[in-house]
């Protein structure tokens, strides 16, 4: 009898060990995943910064500094001029870029000196840390001449609706590259999609309106009714173009306030949100 009360009374004691053991590992367990739903990104891969302050060497035209980091180790940049990307390590907190391939604009005043300006910044191998009181949306990129703070793209700028927004084309897509005219400049052809479907514009010569199903990634325009007013040659040319890529089903992506349009012949527009 003796030895069966000693047994029930081990047995007690080990089921309430086993007990408190399996409490504190869900307590920790429960604690870890509460950590990790709070936790600041480890580091800025994956997203795209805009900067918002230069301390030191301004940037020539102003910028701003857009500054990209895609998941397969890529780093894009743009500081107000041409458009560049290069092979990028964030490791021991600072950013290493390979050498930038760069678009080859000419850019006007004081923007022309933007490209230089962004090289010898990824070329001192900037410091960089992201700020946990914004939880993870600053990032500051520091050189022992310049400071450089930056903020998420998508919190600065975030993507503007496809429907209710003014867009006004800045560039035509053929054959998958983008290109601009002059009259494209003078002309500044815009578009407004409105939420019941309708839609109305103007396409560099001639007003426009018509219909716009707007779909996930996709938009399809019906037939626009234009006035008939003559246009000089090369807004001619312009205005086809333009109504040829807003003709029928097309694909769309919007990044921050750009639109992109493209056709399944490799032809569309780029818009830039104005309203």
């Amino acid at each position: 009898m003796l030895n069966l009360k000693t047994h029930n009374l081990s047995s007690l004691r080990r089921m309430r060990t086993t007990a408190a053991a399996l409490g504190l590992l869900t307590f920790a367990s429960l604690t870890a995943c509460s950590g990790d739903e709070q936790a600041v990104p480890a580091d800025p891969t994956g997203r795209t910064f805009v900067s918002t302050s230069v301390v030191g060497d301004s940037i020539p035209g102003g910028g701003p500094l857009v500054l990209g980091f895609s998941d397969a180790g890529r780093l894009s940049m743009d500081a107000g001029c041409n458009q560049g990307s290069a092979d990028v390590e964030l490791a021991h907190g600072k950013i290493v870029a390979g050498p930038l391939v760069m678009t080859e604009m000419a850019c006007p005043g004081e923007a022309a000196g933007a490209d230089a300006w962004a090289a010898r910044l990824l070329d001192a191998q900037p410091n960089w840390t992201l700020d946990e009181s914004t939880d993870g949306s600053t990032l500051t990129l520091t050189t022992p001449t310049t400071s450089v703070t930056l903020t998420d793209e998508q919190v600065a700028r975030p993507d503007r609706p496809v429907t209710g927004t003014t867009w006004t084309v800045t560039g035509l897509i053929r054959a998958g590259t983008t290109t601009t005219t002059p009259a494209l400049d003078t002309v500044a052809p815009r578009l407004l999609i409105a939420e019941d479907g309708s839609a109305s514009g103007f396409a560099g010569c001639n007003e426009m309106t018509g219909t716009a199903d707007v779909q996930e990634s996709s938009i399809t325009f019906g037939p626009w009714a234009t006035t008939r007013m003559a246009c000089a040659p090369d807004v001619a040319d312009l205005e086809r173009a333009v109504l040829a890529a807003l003709s029928g089903r097309t694909d769309y992506t919007v990044h921050s306030d750009t639109l992109r349009l493209t056709r399944a012949d490799g032809s569309g527009l780029i818009l830039l949100a104005s309203g």
